[in-house]
């Protein structure tokens, strides 16, 4: 597993960015697993930039500057990641979906996390915990089962 930790603003997610985009790389490695093109490495790594973005930008806004822990857990057939932090919480319900036909320049951080993430969750608190997990595609796991690969299934922390 992969722990990081850094200052819950703007000017620290190209590192936590880069971070997560090199675990991706790691994911399907196992036996004869092949990761397909690199569209999971691109939408695990724009959804996790959302993340950041809500946190640095919400979740710290008018607080006191804090940290973002993140625990990141690359396997063969999936990436796991968990973002905490100890700024405001929300409630996810109450975010409204996004007028897609009127092209807004904010607002799409849940849609996009949503959208390309296999499951999102998120628990408010101290710390607020968001978790976002990505699977590979059913045809790549099968193949890696197929090659010897054991499956563990999900992680519930």
């Amino acid at each position: 597993m992969i722990h990081l930790r850094l200052p819950g603003t703007l000017r620290y997610r190209d590192l936590a960015v880069r971070v997560v985009a090199a675990a991706c790389k790691l994911v399907g490695k196992d036996g004869d697993l092949q990761k397909p093109e690199r569209a999971f490495d691109d939408e695990v790594v724009s959804a996790f930039s959302e993340a950041w973005n809500n946190i640095a930008i919400h979740s710290y806004h008018d607080q006191p500057l804090g940290e973002v822990q993140i625990e990141i857990e690359p396997d063969h057939d999936q990436i796991w990641i968990r973002i905490q932090d100890f700024g405001a919480s929300f409630e996810p319900a109450r975010v409204p979906a996004p007028d897609l036909e009127a092209l807004p320049e904010s607002g799409l951080g849940l849609y996009i996390m949503r959208s390309f993430m296999d499951d999102v969750t998120y628990q408010p608190g101290r710390p607020n915990v968001l978790t976002l997990t990505k699977r590979l595609p059913d045809r790549v796991r099968s193949a890696g089962r197929a090659a010897g690969v054991s499956r563990r299934g999900d992680r519930k922390k």
